[in-house]
């Protein structure tokens, strides 16, 4: 790839599965599924409550990341990204809270201040969850950042260590794990993928 900007829900796809971003990016097969459009729609349809910005839309060369944050709180003389998600299990997943990292590095680029929360609202719970950003999950970000600027069409990421995020993942039909695992089982080696055929 190149220097490009990333969008920082990209930062969310590739800390899920850096092969799942790889098949996204190179090869345009997200597909469509209930997922998506279900949370497509509940962002659409999100009613404006208190001080809140919605859809703000963030660049920064500085750090190489651009992206759209759901919602800017601005209660309480302190600016938190809101970042809306589905979450029919009732709970986030980490790579949520590396894609709202992401969103707070944008803010400070912008304000040129320290936002050190931010928060994960989900749709089935009702519930918003308030995630300190550490040091550890901005320093992954900007290493993600690299790791997806250096990607290459030529270079496939291997296959992911945990085969169930694969169940509803929707490049799996391009991917083949499964497949895969049975015709070429060297490739999976080590993936836990050799325990599922």
């Amino acid at each position: 790839m190149t220097s490009e900007l990333i969008n920082v829900s990209d930062l969310n796809q590739y800390s899920y599965c850096p092969r799942r971003y790889w098949y996204l990016h190179f090869y345009n097969t997200q597909g469509k599924n209930y997922e998506r459009i279900e949370g497509k729609t509940k962002h659409e349809n999100q009613s404006i409550r208190g001080d809140w910005l919605n859809e703000l839309y963030l660049e920064s060369e500085a750090i190489g990341l651009k992206g759209k944050i759901d919602i800017l709180d601005l209660e309480d003389d302190r600016v938190v990204p809101v970042e809306r998600k589905r979450a029919e299990s009732g709970d986030y997943y980490k790579s949520d809270e590396i894609q709202l990292a992401g969103y707070c590095m944008l803010l400070e680029d912008h304000l040129n201040e320290s936002v050190r929360e931010g928060a994960i609202y989900l749709y089935e719970t009702d519930q918003r969850m308030h995630i300190p950003i550490t040091a550890d999950q901005r320093e992954t970000v900007r290493k993600q950042i690299e790791a997806i600027q250096s990607m290459s069409v030529e270079n496939i990421p291997p296959f992911t260590d945990n085969p169930k995020k694969c169940e509803a993942c929707s490049a799996r039909e391009y991917c083949m794990p499964e497949e895969t695992a049975r015709l070429e089982p060297e490739k999976v080696a080590g993936t836990g993928w050799e325990d599922q055929i």
